[in-house]
């Protein structure tokens, strides 16, 4: 058995090696704070980069074997996503960190594969780099945010991507960047990451489903990262909505819930009983493992957790480590 995460980040090599000394990396720089923490300048945004999104493939290889972790499915951090910068910019940046994940898939093909990212912002640039990625350089899909530049992936002008990924068989890791929808009510305590990544994930479950993306394209692969937030939990509520609301009819024939399983979802729920509730949810072969290596909300031990726990099957653990994933990105 091998064990495959889906959900694994890099901070390109090409970022930290053109910001030494004061350098930029297309127009983004460097700067220490008094406490000596590392700081991404991009814009007029500060991003902290954590000691281990400075290390080699060489030293992510050691931890993920520590973890036993075979391979990293590797998506750029989501830090530069660039998405308020101009499309140039972002186009630069994301064909550096998609070259340099592309390296890793060939120096060593048995331990990673590549998520890209793509300009977002320009959808004809976002799906020309898809195309390259996919085409040229064997990527499994592309990771994206939920909103972009605060427009849900749902808009009409995100059709020809959605059509494009369909075509091309792109799994889309959806994950979320800067401010989330609990930002603007409270910054404290972590919640906009703690609450706001969930609920985030739930509006994008809801606006690909209500919009009538889903329908469009109903061989598209999408990944929910993070269990899909609070989709499963309250898919009731949107179904009632459906049933007594004709604004929730308008671009669907069939309630949300039956949509379920036309989604993806990693495992990063951090307990087994919302594990098990998300696996009877969507179904076995619809939860993917995922760590979010190397992040402070990673899993400690993931490979361990899934491995001890006892309302899984063994079959399902195998579904969950490899299994799945071999079958969705052809591993």
């Amino acid at each position: 058995m091998r064990t495959i995460d889906m959900h694994a980040h890099l901070a390109p090599q090409c970022f930290w090696k053109a910001t030494e000394n004061g350098g930029n990396w297309h127009g983004i720089t460097r700067e220490q704070d008094a406490r000596g923490r590392e700081f991404a300048i991009i814009g007029t945004e500060r991003a902290l980069m954590i000691p281990k999104t400075s290390w080699t493939p060489e030293q992510r290889m050691m931890d993920m074997d520590s973890l036993g972790v075979d391979v990293h499915v590797v998506s750029p951090y989501s830090t530069f996503y660039n998405y308020r910068l101009d499309t140039k910019t972002a186009k630069a940046t994301s064909e550096d960190c998609n070259d340099e994940i592309y390296q890793m898939t060939q120096t060593w093909p048995e331990r990673f594969a590549g998520l890209a990212t793509l300009p977002m912002q320009d959808v004809k640039a976002a799906v020309s780099e898809l195309e390259r990625v996919m085409t040229q350089m064997n990527f499994k899909g592309a990771m994206i945010d939920d909103k972009i530049n605060g427009v849900t992936l749902d808009h009409p002008n995100y059709m020809p991507f959605w059509k494009a990924a369909e075509e091309m068989g792109a799994l889309i890791l959806f994950h979320q960047a800067g401010d989330t929808v609990v930002d603007s009510r409270i910054d404290r305590y972590h919640l906009p990451n703690t609450i706001g990544n969930l609920a985030d994930r739930t509006i994008t479950f809801a606006s690909l489903v209500f919009g009538g993306v889903i329908d469009a394209c109903p061989d598209l692969k999408i990944c929910l990262s993070h269990g899909g937030g609070y989709t499963c939990y309250g898919i009731g509520r949107l179904d009632r909505g459906w049933t007594v609301r004709p604004e929730a009819r308008v671009n669907i024939s069939k309630p949300p819930s039956e949509y379920l399983n036309s989604f993806y979802y990693d495992c990063i729920v951090y307990t087994e009983p919302a594990l098990r509730y998300l696996i009877d949810a969507v179904g076995i072969e619809r939860v993917l493992f995922g760590t979010d290596w190397p992040f402070d909300m990673e899993f400690d031990w993931p490979v361990s957790w899934i491995l001890s726990l006892a309302s899984l099957s063994t079959s399902e653990k195998e579904a969950i480590l490899w299994k799945n994933m071999e079958k969705a990105l052809d591993l």
